[in-house]
Parts: structure tokens; C-alpha cells; sequence
């Protein structure tokens, strides 16, 4: 099997697994020209815990982790079989940073969001990776390096049919949202820092995504807290040498939340 390609998606609001617009196009599209993976990996944004952990259930649960939306959103089905025998790779092979299996999470809406727009028949299997947020004190985690350093030991499983995923967001302030206008004028600063790590994608200027202090003064409200941010990170360490980097889609929702999205490989 074809070395797979990794994605970034962001996913924005989980009104974007019902709609119909230029950003669910696009994934829709993307889906066509895919290889079908053997399992889908997604590191997600909303999957926080103390500790790193990779779902490792037979048939994942639905997680409706959101509040407030229209009642279509919480009866969307995405029935995706599990993965844990590449659950049990996963933690044998990584225990440089221990890894652990979990059994009782299943796949929130970071993961089918979007994946019922790229992949609708729900028929490969899933698991997510964990984001090791403790203690939660906004950009004081962890260093963004250790969180570089442990994607980058997952990608051998590009080499064995495993898709992987970085879903999140570059952008993402929800406390200056604009919930009634999916499209509301975009702060000034929102598109900053995102042409910023634009500019930085497209260089291979990665360190400057590690430091986000010397991001400029936008960073601090693209960025309030690390964990849509964080799938990026780690999406871009799995990128192999002389491996391509392309935009997906470009856009913002809602003036605080960028919609970039992006296929390395």
C-alpha cells in the first residue's frame, strides 16, 4: 500500500456536519481523490486529557460534546467500526511517551464532522488520539515541541494505510464569536496571525509555529487556548522530506474561526 497522505481540517462549528456551503464542498471533493485508508487516525481538538490516549473500542460511541444547536445534529449517526488492533501498535511502539489505550471514548464531533463529508459511508474504521492538556493553564501545557515530537513517532503508520488526521482549528476565539453570522466580517487580527502561519506553511518555517510568542500580538486572541491549535502541530510533523503542502480550503466562519485546512502528501 501507497505511503497516505496527512490532512489538517478545520472543522469550525458542528453546524458544518449538516450544512451545504464552499468549505463542506471541499471536503466532499477531497474525499473523491483519496486513496481508501485501511484506518483513519484523528488527532482531535476536542479529546483532552491528562495523560495521552488512543481510542481503542470495537464500535466508538457517538460523543454529541457540544450544546445548543439544532436537534438534527445531536440523531447524526456515524457508525465507523473501531481500530484497536492498530490501538495496541499505537501504544506498543510509543512508549517513549505513553501511550494508553482507552476504551470508553468514542468519536466526538472533531472526528465525524468532518469525516461524514470525505468519507459518508462510515464503513473504515476509526480511532482518535488524545491531547495530553494537563495541567489546562492556556499556552502552558507543554512545550509545543513535545507535542511535535510525539506525533512524529506515529508515522510509520502512514507507510501500513492509516490516514491521519490533525482536526482543529488555527483560528479559534469563541468568546468574540459571532454565533448568528456564519459569515460575519472577520476580526482584523484573525487574518493576521492566519496569513502568518499561511506564510509559514508555506515556507517549511516551522519553529515559528512552535513559539507562539513570537507570533505578534495577534497570536493571543487567535490563540486563547492551545487545543484546536495543537492538531496542526502535530499534522505538520508527520510531514516526510520533500513531501508537498497544499491548501485544501481557505476561509473564515463566524469573523473568529479560520477554516484553513491543508493535505501534506
Amino acid at each position: 500500500m501507497s505511503k497516505m497522505p496527512v490532512l489538517f481540517i478545520g472543522h469550525g462549528s458542528p453546524m458544518n456536519m449538516v450544512a451545504h456551503n464552499d468549505y463542506t464542498r471541499s471536503l466532499e471533493k477531497l474525499g473523491k481523490t483519496l486513496a481508501r485508508p485501511k484506518a483513519i487516525l484523528v488527532i482531535s481538538a476536542h479529546y483532552l486529557t491528562n495523560g495521552t490516549y488512543v481510542t481503542a473500542a470495537d464500535n466508538p460511541r457517538m460523543i454529541y460534546d457540544f450544546y445548543g444547536f439544532p436537534e438534527e445534529l445531536y440523531s447524526v449517526k456515524y457508525s465507523a467500526p473501531g481500530a484497536p488492533e492498530i490501538a495496541r501498535e499505537i501504544t506498543a511502539t510509543t512508549k517513549r511517551f505513553g501511550i494508553e489505550r482507552d476504551e470508553k471514548w468514542g468519536l466526538d464531533h472533531a472526528a465525524y464532522a468532518v469525516l461524514r463529508h470525505i468519507f459518508p459511508q462510515a464503513d473504515i474504521p476509526v480511532l482518535e488520539l488524545s491531547i495530553d492538556y494537563s495541567p489546562i493553564n492556556q499556552w502552558k501545557t507543554k512545550p509545543l515541541q513535545y507535542y511535535y515530537d510525539l506525533a512524529k513517532v506515529l508515522s510509520p503508520l502512514r507507510e501500513k494505510g492509516v490516514l491521519i488526521i490533525g482536526s482543529g482549528n488555527i483560528v479559534h476565539n469563541l468568546r468574540v464569536i459571532d454565533f448568528e453570522n456564519v459569515d460575519a466580517a472577520v476580526y482584523p487580527w484573525a487574518r493576521d496571525f492566519d496569513e502568518r502561519v499561511k506564510r509559514c506553511l508555506t515556507a517549511g518555517n516551522y519553529t515559528a509555529l512552535l513559539d507562539l510568542n513570537q507570533m505578534g500580538l495577534a497570536a493571543a486572541l487567535a490563540v486563547p487556548t492551545l487545543d484546536h491549535y495543537l492538531p496542526m502541530v502535530q499534522s505538520l510533523a508527520l510531514q516526510g522530506k520533500g513531501e508537498p503542502l497544499k491548501f485544501i480550503f481557505e476561509g473564515f466562519q463566524n469573523a473568529s474561526i479560520s477554516m484553513r485546512a491543508f493535505q501534506i502528501g
